[in-house]
């Protein structure tokens, strides 16, 4: 999904709960990933890999100038023979650690070993983000959740799309600290030193 088809369906969605819904989980995903300078992991279900938001957040990640958004696909039935970005499999949740961002993207019950694996992951330090049905155990153990739940008005791809695209359009907070200070008393020095603007 573009750009436009982006804005066009927030427009037919303007004034639902939807926008400001994926615009919260949007912000609490950048919020977790730009501080800690990435290290965002993104797994699915053995039956549902979310490989298409990977892809928009790698997208959304060059568009906004945002490297930290480019997240790791973790798969279930990775080989060591697949391409690069491909071959991550289960065992990266087991190193995850703090300052790393574990996202879980399930339409249904995520079953017990993923589970095991998420958990295993925030004990870590991992932050725990859960993206799909509301599978009550994932929900409890995410540290933020959006659910979709089956019958809703959108479904779990357009919320994805959703998402990505909240997530790459956030502004970046300017930074903090002595250069900022610096660089307005220099702006003050040269407009108190610059010559009167001419009349003619």
């Amino acid at each position: 999904m573009d750009a436009v088809r982006v804005a066009l369906l927030r427009e037919v969605l303007a004034g639902t709960e939807w926008l400001g819904a994926t615009r919260r989980f949007a912000g609490a995903l950048r919020g977790s990933v730009v501080p800690h300078g990435g290290g965002l992991l993104v797994v699915g279900t053995p039956g549902y890999e979310p490989w298409h938001l990977a892809a928009h957040l790698v997208d959304e990640a060059a568009w906004s100038g945002t490297p930290e958004l480019a997240p790791t696909l973790v798969r279930h039935d990775a080989r060591p023979s697949d391409p690069a970005h491909l071959s991550v499999g289960l065992g990266r949740l087991a190193a995850a650690r703090r300052g790393e961002t574990l996202l879980v993207v399930t339409p249904d019950d995520p079953g017990a070993p993923l589970l095991e694996r998420v958990h295993d992951a925030r004990r870590a330090g991992a932050t725990v983000l859960a993206l799909g049905g509301g599978e009550r155990e994932l929900t409890a153990m995410a540290h933020e959740a959006l659910s979709v739940p089956e019958g809703a008005e959108l479904d779990l791809d357009t919320v994805q799309h959703l998402v990505s695209a909240a997530a790459g359009e956030n502004a970046v907070p300017p930074p903090r600290g002595p250069r900022r200070f610096r660089d307005r008393l220099s702006r003050l020095a040269d407009h108190l030193t610059a010559p009167p603007p001419s009349r003619w």
